[in-house]
Parts: structure tokens; C-alpha cells; sequence
């Protein structure tokens, strides 16, 4: 098989809850102890950061990975989904998996993994951690897949975890109260390793107080911290962060919602620092040096590790941004990030997922927008005039198209010169729109 005939058969021939939902989740870590004890248990080669939460994962983890690559690691970082092209789920400084290693990799493991009726996401990690020993990388950002306690990364002794935020998101396999959601992603807290926690409510900040003292974790509570004094959207759509530690920095990641994603990170970034993981220590006599390092990692990071869909502005005149928000603690920022937005008219490509709460969502989307309403090539997807009649209700306006092309095609049909057209609702459909509109 090529890379795309290998591709489609991982797509198609495995339980994968990106396209298939509940049937495609497979909770439990039996069938990952088997192919790690397969493949000689590579995580273990490796140090590695486990990244949990439900909103900003993918960004601390792309984050993080930019500032240890900046500092002179050789890092591995596995995130998901992809949007545009599986390799994108597995990279080495910033550089994707190789089309040949996931073409050798299934050839020639096929054999044992297919008796097992693994998912994509068990086979993906068993890659992705065996193709991290291979490239004999100093350290590996992990982000978990779903939940944290039963996900498949969950196998990893990291140095440091992550906790970004909770929210209700997949209740059907997480529990349908942020205590319970809170406590499926404590799962990932380990003996002795410290634990950063990036936002806590009277909720959850008690399950994680618990599951940190039931295992002698250090726990550190970002918000307690305040590692973000201010933070400013800047004209060029970056945002500049006034720091307690590392004076102005300038983030590369647009989107008001990352003030609280860099504050996330800042206070991990302290706690590597602690560990002597990090440029300070690494660089005692030359502190300047390890800041700027910092500066340089936060302003690049989609250029360090490829990280899309984040606010991200891919034209202008008229300037149409994407972003993967897909959820409605996601939306909560992203309708104020709309709602600051100075333009003649506002035209928004819209689509979302069966799963997700799509009135909560479109109670927060802007009235005065022309909609196109769209779903993306996923199993998953909402028809797209299931979408519009949702939005009806909700007094948003608009037609509905079949496919993402076909709306955005719409909409810059209609767009002038000094509109706003947006793309999002799903990271489905932003992926739709990353490998078919531009």
C-alpha cells in the first residue's frame, strides 16, 4: 500500500470516534499494555508532558513544544486530530511523521495489531511512541485523546502534567457534572509528579485537591499564580502579554482566548524550570538569554510546530479567519472575539458535530451575520439543514450548503472587500476548509 491507500485502510478498517462517535470509542487500556509490551514499551525512552483538558490542549501542547525546541530539545509532540493530513499527529521539532514510516510502520505490524480490533487512536499512540524512540527525541509533549483516566496516553510517567480547563464536552463517556468530567481527567495525575491546572471551579478545583493529595503530587494552580498580569490584541493579530516573570512577551497565537492558554502555559513553563528542564536552568549565567528564547518560542509557535486553526487569519481584503472552537466553553470566547470585530458585514461558514450542544453554541453566535450553513465530510456531521434549522430558532439567518467549499465559495461571493468571513463550528470543518478552500 501507499501513504494514501495506508491512511484510508487506518480511516476505514479501525473504530475511530473522530468519524464514527460512541461506536468508535474504546474505553480501557487493555489492547495499549499489549502493543506497548509489543514494542518494548518506548515511552520509556523518552521523557514526557501529559496535556489534558477540554478547551486549549492542542495549543499548551503545541506551545510547550515550541519553547523546549527553542531551548535546544529534540521534541515529540502528538496531538489530535489532525486537520488536513494524519502526519500532523505525530512530529518531531515541528516536522511531521515521514509518509514512509507510516506506510513501513503499518506493513509491517499489521500482522499483530489487526487480532487485537484495535482503534485508530490505540494504533496511532503505539506509532507515535515507538517513531518518538526511534527518533530518539529528548522529550515528548503527549496530549490526551479523550478524557485522561482510561485514555491511551495514559500509560506514560510523565515530568510534569497539565490540566488546561473543564467544561462539558463528551458527557456521554465522561459523566455529565464537571466534577465527574474533572475527575476522569485527574486520571492522568501520577505518584510524585507535579500537576498544573489551568482553570478550576468550586467544582472541580476539590477533585483535583484530592487526587493530588491521594498520590503526593505537587499541585499548582494557575490562576493562583497570575503568570499573565494584562493581555492585548494587537492590530497585526497577535496578542502582547504583560508577565510576572518574563516582562512583554508577544503571542503568536491570535484570539482573546489565549490569554488564558498563555497563563496555562507560563506556569508549566515554570514548574520545568523548577524540575532544571528548562532554558533558566539549562542556561544558569545567562537568564537573558533563556527569556529570549521563551519571547522567540511564543511569537512562532505555528511556524515552530505547525499549529493551525487557532484564530487563524489565512487572507485579507476580506480577511477570513478559522478557528476550531467547537464546544460551548470554546464559543464563549470566540463570540467576544466576533463581537470586537469592526467590519462592514460579517459572513460566518458554519457547521458542528451530532455530539456537541449546537443550541447552547448558536445562542452565542452574532444576529447581525449572514450564515452558510454547511457540514464537513464526517460521519459525525450535522446535515447542514439540520444546522439552519436549529439556527432559525435562534434568530440567525442564512442558506445551507452541502459541502464546506460550496459555503465559503457563497460566502466570498458575497463578501466585499472591507467584510469578515469566518469559518468554524467544528475542527472538522475548519480541516474541510484548510485542504479544500485555500
Amino acid at each position: 500500500m501507499n501513504y494514501q491507500e495506508t491512511t484510508a485502510y487506518l480511516f476505514s478498517q479501525m473504530p475511530m470516534f473522530e468519524k464514527q462517535g460512541a461506536s468508535g470509542y474504546k474505553e480501557g487500556l487493555d489492547n495499549t499494555l499489549v502493543l506497548d509490551d509489543h514494542f518494548g514499551h518506548p515511552h520509556q525512552f523518552f521523557r514526557t508532558i501529559h496535556v489534558a483538558g477540554t478547551n486549549g490542549k492542542g495549543s499548551c501542547s503545541h506551545t510547550i513544544a515550541a519553547v523546549l525546541q527553542t531551548c535546544g530539545y529534540k521534541v515529540g509532540l502528538y496531538t489530535s486530530p489532525h486537520l488536513v493530513d494524519f502526519r500532523e499527529r505525530i512530529r518531531v521539532n515541528g516536522r511531521p511523521v515521514s509518509e514512509d514510516y507510516v506506510v513501513d510502520f503499518v506493513a509491517r505490524e499489521r500482522a499483530f495489531f489487526e487480532p487485537l480490533h484495535p482503534s485508530f487512536f490505540e494504533v496511532t499512540t503505539a506509532m507515535a511512541f515507538k517513531y518518538f524512540k526511534d527518533m530518539q527525541v529528548d522529550i515528548a509533549v503527549i496530549e490526551v485523546g479523550l478524557g485522561g483516566r482510561l485514555d491511551c496516553t495514559n500509560i506514560i510517567s510523565p515530568i510534569l502534567s497539565v490540566i488546561t480547563n473543564i467544561s462539558f464536552d463528551h458527557t456521554q463517556f465522561l459523566g455529565n457534572t464537571l466534577a465527574a468530567i474533572a475527575a476522569e481527567k485527574a486520571g492522568i495525575i501520577k505518584p510524585g509528579v507535579p500537576v498544573v491546572i489551568g482553570e478550576a471551579t468550586e467544582e472541580t478545583r476539590p477533585v483535583f485537591e484530592a487526587k493530588a493529595q491521594e498520590v503526593n503530587a505537587p499541585i499548582v494552580f494557575a490562576e493562583d499564580e497570575k503568570e499573565v498580569i494584562a493581555a492585548e490584541s494587537q492590530p497585526d493579530g497577535t496578542m502582547q502579554y504583560q508577565t510576572r516573570r518574563y516582562g512583554t512577551l508577544r503571542g503568536g497565537l491570535a484570539g482573546s482566548y489565549q490569554a488564558k492558554n498563555t497563563n496555562t502555559i507560563l506556569a508549566a513553563l515554570r514548574q520545568l524550570e523548577l524540575l532544571g528542564y528548562l532554558c533558566e536552568c539549562k542556561h544558569p549565567a545567562n537568564i537573558e538569554k533563556s527569556k529570549k528564547e521563551l519571547a522567540e518560542a511564543l511569537k512562532n509557535v505555528a511556524a515552530l510546530t505547525g499549529l493551525q486553526g487557532r484564530w487563524q487569519t489565512v487572507r485579507n481584503a476580506p480577511h477570513v479567519v478559522c478557528d476550531t472552537g467547537h464546544n460551548v466553553a470554546g464559543w464563549t470566547y470566540l463570540s467576544q472575539q466576533l463581537k470586537a470585530v469592526k467590519c462592514r458585514q460579517m459572513h460566518i461558514v458554519f457547521g458542528m458535530v451530532d455530539d456537541k450542544d449546537i443550541c447552547g453554541v448558536l445562542s452565542l453566535l452574532p444576529k447581525d451575520a449572514i450564515y452558510y450553513f454547511t457540514k464537513a465530510a464526517n460521519k459525525r456531521a450535522l446535515p447542514e439543514t439540520v444546522v439552519q434549522t436549529y439556527a432559525s430558532e435562534y434568530g440567525l439567518g442564512g442558506g445551507a450548503y452541502p459541502s464546506v467549499f460550496e459555503a465559503y465559495k457563497a460566502a466570498m461571493a458575497n463578501a466585499a472587500h472591507d467584510d469578515f468571513v469566518f469559518v468554524g463550528g467544528s475542527s472538522y470543518v475548519v480541516g474541510d476548509f484548510l485542504k479544500n478552500c485555500i
